[in-house]
């Protein structure tokens, strides 16, 4: 199938649409699948990729949108994003609950409530809800859009103060991440503790993100390219692959030294540990030596299904929330055999693609665009590494 024509790196939307699929297969417990992903192989996973592709893509459009029309316009294009974001997360919210308690009732095993984190909405649906409109209330697998609504939220003056001064403005959002962990900040949770994915850390990442977009990444290019920091990336992998299998198998564990697992231990998620945004980095820049821009691959039909889910990444994110559940009822209710896993996994992320393409579809028949056109290369991201 050709790809439609685009002014955006396809690697952006690539690895969005790679993370989108990680994610769902992540959010399915005791799925064999889920091996693939890469948070059993290092210390960060597929959140961090979502992330900090988000920020780049939002700082990409705004900013641009910034400096063509001004502060005031762009700033309210960036609510209103976070807005349909937010409404976007209500809906996924009320139908989310409305199958886990189906199931629930219709299998009378209330073990589901449990395991989703809806067991204060069962007892007391109203409280619940208004948290759950305040943010504060989410079932498991429900953190990433919150995150991403208050990210969006603040990000206006952000994108301001990056446009001029660059620097400064990476150094402000660090800044507000060192002031996060020496002052212990975070947001509360209903009905108790904090967020599992903490704002004011996790905007560092969104932040660089953006950061790379408005020039960033050329300033970067011959650090890239330098073989020096290829080796250290390599190394820092194979650092994070061995602590990680001493997580599954108790003899390597034995191998590490104590004062190592002093040092790195508890690796904060939540917070965005250190240890966990030197992985990602380190991902970051073996993936951008080995996928140039020009990688001819991109506009193949075989990266076609992790793109056309890139573009469309919010439905595809909410209907993978949807789908791990409904994975997990299958696994429990049915059966949890090897092949029914690999079943599925393939099946969900199926689901996916065919309603991200079944949306690009209806936008192009919306606008009277016709079929879409041969392939053809893309125009890059300006700044893109």
């Amino acid at each position: 199938m050709a790809l439609p024509e685009s002014e955006r790196d396809l690697r952006l939307d690539f690895f969005r649409g790679i993370a989108l699929w990680l994610i769902f297969l992540d959010h399915i417990p005791s799925n064999v699948v889920n091996w693939i992903t890469i948070r059993n192989y290092g210390f960060s996973d597929a959140t961090e990729i979502f992330v900090f592709i988000s920020g780049f893509t939002v700082a990409y459009v705004y900013g641009r949108a910034m400096r063509e029309i001004g502060f005031i316009v762009a700033a309210a294009r960036i609510l209103k994003r976070a807005w349909q974001i937010y409404v976007a997360h209500v809906f996924l919210f009320a139908i989310y609950l409305a199958e886990i308690a189906y199931v629930a009732q219709s299998f009378d095993n209330p073990l589901y409530g449990e395991e989703m984190g809806i067991v204060d909405f069962l007892k007391q649906p109203d409280v619940t809800i208004l948290q759950a409109l305040m943010l504060k209330f989410k079932p498991v697998n429900m953190d990433v859009l919150p995150l991403y609504i208050v990210l969006l939220l603040g990000f206006a003056p952000m994108l301001w103060l990056l446009q001029r001064s660059p620097s400064l403005g990476l150094a402000t959002s660090a800044l507000l991440y060192a002031l996060m962990w020496w002052f212990d900040w975070n947001f509360p949770a209903y009905p108790s503790g904090t967020w599992a994915f903490n704002p004011l850390a996790w905007q560092l990442l969104f932040v660089f993100g953006a950061w790379c977009a408005l020039g960033g990444a050329q300033r970067l290019a011959l650090w890239l390219r330098s073989p020096i920091i290829r080796g250290l990336a390599l190394a820092y992998l194979v650092f994070a692959f061995t602590i990680a299998m001493s997580w599954y198998f108790p003899r390597l564990g034995n191998l590490v030294p104590r004062i190592v697992g002093e040092l790195i231990y508890p690796i904060d998620k939540a917070n965005l540990d250190v240890l966990r945004i030197a992985h990602f980095l380190s991902l970051a820049v073996i993936t951008v030596w080995l996928v140039p821009r020009d990688a001819r691959w991109l506009e193949s039909p075989l990266a076609w299904p992790a793109i056309i889910c890139g573009q469309h990444s919010l439905e595809t994110f909410c209907l993978g929330v949807f789908l791990s559940f409904a994975g997990h009822f299958v696994f429990t209710e049915v059966s949890n055999r090897l092949w029914v896993q690999v079943a599925v996994s393939l099946a969900g992320i199926g689901i996916m693609v065919g309603v991200a393409w079944l949306i690009s579809w209806y936008r192009r028949a919306e606008r009277g665009a016709g079929p879409p056109p041969p392939a053809k290369r893309p125009r890059l991201v300006r700044g893109a590494a």
